[in-house]
Parts: C-alpha cells; structure tokens; sequence
C-alpha cells in the first residue's frame, strides 16, 4: 500500500477566534501552526493569511511574504500550498442586486494570483466552483480561470483543483481537453458545505468515480464530518485534509489546541485503519513536485 499524503490546512476564510481562540491568525502563528503540522505529520500545508490586527481575511502579498519567509528558514521541510480562493466572492446588495454590497471581494486574475507569481510555492490551490457559498456567490468562470491556471504554470507551481460538486469536475475535464489544466493533475474534492456535495460515503465514492483517470485527489468533509470523511478518503484509496480551516473540534465537544493536535490524530487514524502518511519526499514523488 503506499503512502497517503496528509495536508492541514491551518486557519482558511471562515473560522474565528469566537469558534476557537487557538486559531492561528499572524503571520508568524500561521508560518509556526504550519511548521508544527509538518512535524506531527503532514507533508502539505494549506495557507490563507488573515490581517493580524482584526483577524479577517486578507489578500495582502507581504503578510504571504513573511509566512513563505518563517517556513524556509525554519528547520522543518514541508510543501507549502498558498491559496487563492480570495477574490472571488460577490455579495449582491440587498436593494440592488447587481450592484456589489460592501462584502464582495471579486476581483481578477492577476491580483488573485499576486502573491503565488512573487513567492513561487510548490503549490496552491485552483478553485472550479461557482455557488453560493457563506452568504455569498463563489464566482470562478472559466475565462478567469483559464487565466489564473496560466500564471500558475508559469510561476512553475502545481496547481491543487478543489472542486465542490460534480459541475465543477466537468469543467476540469473542458480545461484539460483545451490544455489549459495539465495532468497529471491534482483534485482536492471538498464534502459538506451547504449547496455543494454532501459529506456521504456514497456521494465521496460517486464523487471520486467521475474523476479523470490520470490524476492524484484527496478529499476532506467539512466540521464535524472532518474525521469521518477523512476515512472514507483512505479508505477509497484518496489522500487525506485536516485542520483548522476545516474543523476547530478535536472530538465532539473538545476544541482542538491547535493544529498539530488535529494531524496527530489524523496519523494515528490512518496508522489504524492500516495505512501510513507520506513523508515530504515521498508526497513530492507521487505529486511529481520538482521541490
């Protein structure tokens, strides 16, 4: 059996310290949550930066920066996968629908891909969804998308597609047909946020079913379906998500201390099920990462 590749993501877009005031919110808590992650087991780490002052989430390339800065001069080798979900939301005004209310962040290509063009991760992600999604409509059409796919290759960075129903993995397949995705490529498949597909054995296994045949993909169940939907992923032969982005419990009941708690678990549910996470040179292997 080989190695499963085990990614935390370590504070996302929603979360708040009202849910769980161990999130990390500063640069330099997100860059040590991260490096903790990697030591407990996690060969990937998936990062939004917030502002350190409101803890909302942010776009800004130097709060990136310095994150990118404290990974590479620590002592730990981890993969690191930067996001760029942000600039994609359009929240309509309630008197004027199509006019954009002060919570929309949709923005274009270029400004949502800034910050992997300067800093050159390994990875990041490459969102295919549009929908409504926490009060607001996702909106990543295709001509953006193609854009943003080609400064990501570009910038010589793997592109992680997270797609949220099945839609979304039709349009992967268009992108890779007129070779704007290149394979072998990588799907992320989020379960469990409302509108999108649900966190069921039987739609994860339909869900991976459709995939392109010449492809890695992981998968991940938000909140409380966080563990559950991680074991089906090894299960079904998928690598594995957790973290802070996704739940802020450790158990039912228990909030988590910190990341590092949530992958530590996470390791030991696979070593238990009969599997073993990969290490960083091996997630770099199956990945085909240049590192």
């Amino acid at each position: 059996m080989r190695p499963t590749i085990l990614s935390c993501a370590v504070t996302g877009t929603f979360p708040t310290r009202a849910h769980n005031e161990n999130l990390p919110v500063t640069p330099e808590e997100i860059a040590g949550a991260s490096i903790d992650a990697a030591r407990a087991g996690a060969a990937i780490c998936h990062i939004h930066v917030r502002d350190p002052q409101t803890g909302r989430p942010s776009m800004e390339l130097e709060y990136y920066r310095e994150v990118m800065r404290r990974i590479r001069e620590s002592d730990v080798d981890l993969i690191v996968n930067l996001t760029t979900g942000p600039g994609g939301r359009y929240v309509p005004d309630p008197e004027d629908p199509a006019r954009a209310a002060p919570a929309t962040t949709l923005t274009n290509a270029r400004i949502r891909t800034e910050h992997v063009v300067a800093l050159k991760p390994e990875m990041c992600t490459l969102d295919l969804n549009t929908m409504w999604f926490g009060g607001g409509a996702v909106i990543n059409h295709p001509d953006s998308v193609r854009e943003m796919a080609g400064r990501i290759y570009a910038a010589g960075v793997k592109p992680e597609l997270e797609v949220f129903d099945t839609g979304d993995i039709k349009l992967a397949k268009a992108l890779i047909a007129d070779g704007t995705l290149r394979l072998p490529a990588l799907f992320q498949l989020v379960m469990g946020v409302d509108y999108g597909m649900p966190a069921t054995p039987q739609a994860l296994a339909f869900f991976q079913s459709i995939l392109p045949q010449e492809c890695e993909w992981a998968a991940f169940g938000a909140s409380r379906m966080a563990y559950p939907m991680l074991a089906q992923a090894f299960l079904l032969g998928g690598h594995c998500r957790i973290g802070m982005e996704d739940t802020v419990y450790l158990s039912r009941g228990v909030k988590t201390p910190d990341n590092a708690a949530l992958v530590e678990k996470s390791v030991k549910l696979i070593d238990l099920l009969g599997g073993r996470v990969a290490r960083v040179a091996e997630a770099r292997e199956i990945l085909k990462l240049a590192g």
